[in-house]
């Protein structure tokens, strides 16, 4: 087989069979196809698409190109869950005691965050001591003893997606839903679960703006899930503005932590109950994802969601005294009010810009070497939709240094305030077939 003749048949629009594709698969990450006949492959799936099957064949040949993680030392159906990106989203941190407080294994690998999309692993390492490295068997352990564990992706985990993100950053094809749909599932089935909820988003910060794209992802998504045997479901969410208030590490912890109690951002609560109510459905902890939603209110309300999460980070070598004193993390040395320059009502709060403001202040990584400063960010004291009168606080900049102008003008650039305002929706659509 010779790789020229697998573009050209792309290239014409044909369906490839999974023996060309493993073919691609296998030579790019073994260094016997070259990067210039890999990008032209890549421009002609940009161009002229795939099918399901080309892109679950795909997804799974990347998926096995490295190391896939075992998970059958634990019992029962493991669900894991994945977001396409944002500002502000702290859900994981919310979601795997609250799901595992129901009896749903939550066996969790994450990464860390780059630009201005927080990491989870970045957040939970805000806790003092807390270990995001754990031996397999450690790990297995912890999720059948306590339901719950949320460690780091295997540095060898679908490598063929590593390398062809690398190539897709520099060949101007990134924005191909084959090839985003197979990079996210690949990853998610070589970790090892059997069952899969996405949250993919639309809006200004997320990867895709556009809703009739993220809708066709999310279904594209579910197929490939589907027909790779992996129960899967998926919603999109907006993410025109940050979820929730608080954008940055330790501010993401205090406001996990404040919404296990019963006293968090209202988007971000339901937004935990809605990805929640699938994780517990998939996992056949509940028929309907209402009676799943009722067993996780029930769990938030009771306090059995807070104890599950004191009991993960004692697990995890963290200190939980943090539930109890979240000013343990407020570790910025200075803090300032944005006051508004009018009166009105809060039109916009363009999310990727306020995620770029606190990348400025340190919370996140402009390359993948800088270190990420975990007391710094913003929490936001108005939403769009919002009244709010001059001189009132906008948010809070939480900052190592007290020369913040460029993230000042930055934060009032993209925060319009007008005689009038409304809500966005914050769940789009619910995808299952």
């Amino acid at each position: 087989m010779r790789m020229v003749d697998v573009i050209e048949r792309k290239r014409d629009g044909k369906q490839l069979s999974q023996t060309e594709i493993q073919f691609v698969i296998d030579g790019y990450t073994n260094g016997s196809i070259p990067d210039y006949q890999m990008s032209a492959f890549l421009m002609a799936v940009f161009y002229q698409d795939m099918t399901d099957k080309e892109i679950t064949d795909m997804t799974l040949a990347m998926a096995n190109s490295g190391e896939v993680a075992d998970l059958s030392a634990i019992d029962g159906i493991k669900v894991d869950k994945h977001s396409t990106g944002g500002v502000g989203d702290t859900t994981t941190l919310i979601l795997a005691p609250l799901v595992a407080s129901v009896g749903v294994n939550v066996a969790k690998m994450s990464g860390r965050g780059l630009g201005y999309t927080g990491g989870t692993l970045d957040k939970l390492e805000a806790i003092p001591g807390f270990k995001v490295e754990l031996s397999q068997g450690r790990f297995a352990q912890l999720v059948n003893d306590t339901k719950v564990a949320v460690i780091g992706q295997s540095g060898n985990l679908a490598p063929a997606d590593k390398k062809l993100y690398a190539l897709r950053d520099v060949t101007a094809t990134v924005d191909s839903i084959p090839l985003i749909a197979s990079s996210i599932m690949s990853k998610k089935i070589a970790a090892g679960a059997d069952a899969i909820v996405l949250d993919v988003t639309t809006g200004e910060g997320a990867f895709m703006k556009n809703l009739a794209n993220a809708r066709r992802l999310a279904q594209t998504m579910v197929r490939i899930g589907k027909l790779a045997n992996r129960r899967t479901m998926a919603i999109i969410s907006d993410m025109s503005q940050p979820l929730g208030a608080a954008v940055g590490n330790s501010l993401e912890v205090i406001e996990a932590i404040e919404t296990l109690q019963g006293k968090g951002p209202r988007d971000l609560l339901e937004m935990c109950y809605v990805l929640g109510s699938q994780m517990v459905v998939l996992a056949n902890k509940a028929e309907t994802l209402d009676q799943a939603r009722a067993m996780l209110e029930q769990a938030l309300q009771s306090g059995k969601a807070l104890a599950k999460f004191r009991e993960m980070i004692i697990n995890q070598k963290g200190d939980a005294t943090v539930i109890e004193h979240p000013e343990k993390l407020l570790t910025a040395p200075y803090q300032f009010d944005l006051p508004a320059k009018t009166s009105g009502i809060v039109q916009k709060i363009v999310a990727n810009e306020i995620g770029i403001a606190a990348m400025l202040l340190g919370a996140g990584r402009a390359t993948k070497e800088a270190t990420i400063d975990h007391g710094v960010g913003l929490k936001l004291h108005k939403k769009v939709g919002m009244p709010v009168e001059k001189g009132e606080a906008l948010l809070t900049i939480y900052a190592n240094h007290q020369d913040i102008a460029e993230v000042t003008a930055l934060l009032y650039k993209n925060i319009q305030i007008g005689p009038e305002g409304v809500e966005p929706p914050l769940i789009h659509d619910i995808i299952t077939e």
